[in-house]
């Protein structure tokens, strides 16, 4: 017997998701009023304008459950192709802000498409791999995968925002879970191992390190006749890399860039230029202490010395407000959010639900990875906001369409038995 299509909502997600939200627009309001005169009208105050992207959120629910299911999977070629166009139409019409070109301008209101092509991207991947003639073990078919995904992030790139291009390496997670060989994964993650060490030390030293492995393994496999070129092409593979490494961060990387690479491996101390952020971050986030000095109470907050508080670096407003107690909750929240998503795509009956749910969770683990690393000084600061919490009406609807999509496709595989 068919369940209605509201009892078939995964309400265990949309609780995860209104807690994250609602959690979120508590702290941008910590981070941003400036009076104690609440008005939810005065449209200069940075928490009404989220405050009314929250509700438009609503509106987006509505329209992404009331879809039918087989639009998403039937014009999902269609969906991804416009975005390409949205992309590529900025380098015409788009709005240059703090020196990117990725917002169309809609009198006050800014759309940066790049939120939106994910959760596009993601659609024609499902597509692409729940075809019938798809085998991701064939190098053709690899090769189609990786253009893809491929493809909308090269745009990205020159508008410049490499910090949104990053996000696209999250397609790894449905690729690797559909059958990708695992020596995609284990090469992309031994070129940044090797990239770090090279920064870090001589190249020189890192393929002396590099083929004195190498050569341990070969003597420890003596016995079993190994095929000694393979050794070889792999020593040479690696010197080549670990050379063309400082050519590529001198000359390829900003230097902004290569500025926020060498304060992140101690290479350089900077606490009141490129550093300042980050530093002013880990400031309020240790000032919180284990409880926190209460809400609207954080004085690095309310003093303003983490600039843009409450966009990329909200997570520092919970730190000193909500102490390692806050932070922790908030960590709680993305991590069963993230545990409920994997649960929801392996109960999928179809391999484009199942891939598309993959999708969704690579890209909502490599923001929150990443932002809570950046805010942390754990890692360089890419401009990476925290998916339903950031400030941000184009980063929110982006999420927010992603993730009801998937539990649109859920509640549909709940209806099918």
């Amino acid at each position: 017997m068919a369940k209605s299509s509201v009892a078939a909502i995964d309400w265990i997600t949309v609780l995860l998701f209104l807690l994250l939200v609602g959690f979120g627009w508590g702290n941008i309001y910590s981070a941003s009023y400036e009076n104690e005169a609440f008005s939810f009208t005065d449209f200069s105050e940075v928490y009404v304008k989220q405050g009314y992207w929250i509700l438009l959120s609503i509106v987006l629910i509505v329209i992404t459950q009331a879809v039918e299911v087989k639009f998403y999977e039937r014009f999902a070629g269609l969906i991804y192709v416009i975005s390409l166009l949205s992309l590529l139409g900025l380098f015409v019409l788009g709005k240059n802000i703090n020196g990117a070109t990725s917002w169309y301008a809609f009198g006050p209101v800014g759309l940066q498409p790049s939120e939106f092509a994910k959760s596009c991207t993601a659609l024609a991947l499902a597509k692409y791999l729940s075809d019938m003639q798809t085998n991701i073990n064939l190098l053709g078919h690899q090769v189609r995968a990786f253009l893809i995904i491929a493809i909308p992030a090269v745009i990205i790139i020159p508008q410049p925002d490499p910090g949104s291009a990053l996000i696209y390496a999250a397609f790894f997670f449905p690729l690797y879970r559909e059958g990708l060989a695992a020596i995609y994964l284990i090469v992309g993650a031994s070129a940044a191992a090797l990239f770090i060490l090279t920064l870090l030390f001589n190249p020189i030293w890192v393929v002396l390190a590099i083929a004195t492995v190498m050569l341990l393994i070969l003597i420890k496999n003596r016995k079993q006749k190994p095929k000694y070129s393979r050794y070889l092409l792999t020593i040479i593979v690696v010197t080549g890399f670990c050379f063309s490494v400082n050519y590529i961060f001198n000359n390829v990387f900003e230097q902004r860039h290569r500025d926020r690479f060498n304060i992140v491996l101690g290479k350089e101390v900077d606490t009141k230029g490129i550093g300042y952020n980050t530093n002013q971050s880990e400031i309020a986030i240790g000032s919180g202490g284990w409880v926190g000095k209460g809400w609207k109470e954080g004085t690095q907050t309310k003093g303003g010395f983490v600039p843009e508080q409450h966009t990329d670096y909200i997570f520092s407003t919970v730190g000193e407000e909500w102490g390692f107690l806050g932070a922790t909750l908030v960590i709680i929240l993305f991590i069963s959010l993230l545990i409920r998503l994997i649960h929801l795509a392996e109960r999928q009956k179809t391999q484009f639900s199942r891939v598309y749910g993959y999708s969704v969770i690579g890209i909502l683990f490599i923001h929150f990875a990443i932002n809570v690393g950046m805010v942390t000084g754990l890692m360089p600061t890419i401009g990476i906001p925290l998916p339903f919490f950031s400030y941000g009406g184009s980063g929110l609807w982006g999420f927010t369409i992603l993730l009801f999509i998937f539990i649109k496709l859920d509640s549909n595989r709940v209806n099918e038995w």
